[in-house]
């Protein structure tokens, strides 16, 4: 796939996106970049985008008998706001669901730079956690291990 304006393409076209390819683009950008398209009219279907494979991205294998609740909160909208993600494990799978559901096992705070280092694994979070970029509360444990569950697509 070509490169893709992540400010200007449609929602579809985000949708469409690869994980891999979407990886090695953003691997590519500056944080100032990254910045702008979070604050650009595409920061919602992107970050929609990223929740949504999530599930398809899961290893179940990894995360051998893990039952959590992770609430997901991506600051800097805007409007002053978060973007509220919940993602559960439960009987090997991953389910996701837009808005914080439930009681969270963990609770996770980034800007949106920083989520994008630590979805892509550019990023190394439990240094963003010691240095006060990614706020946790609860498992601390599950934090540091959480992107281990996933198959990330190297760029």
């Amino acid at each position: 796939m070509s490169d893709i304006d992540f400010t200007t393409a449609s929602a579809d076209e985000l949708a469409a996106v690869e994980p891999g390819d979407f990886i090695r683009i953003v691997k590519q950008m500056s944080d100032k970049d990254v910045k702008q398209v979070m604050e650009s009219a595409n920061r919602q279907p992107i970050i929609e985008a990223i929740f949504s494979r999530m599930p398809e991205l899961f290893r179940a294998d990894r995360a051998g008998t893990t039952t959590a609740t992770t609430h997901w909160s991506v600051t800097g909208r805007p409007d002053g706001g978060a973007d509220e993600w919940t993602v559960r494990f439960a009987d090997g799978s991953c389910t996701t669901l837009p808005g914080h559901d439930g009681d969270a096992t963990l609770s996770l705070a980034m800007s949106p730079v920083d989520f994008t280092k630590v979805i892509t694994k550019s990023g190394n979070p439990v240094m963003m956690f010691m240095t006060g970029k990614i706020k946790a509360k609860g498992d601390l444990g599950l934090a540091a291990n959480i992107a281990n569950f996933f198959d990330i697509p190297k760029a």
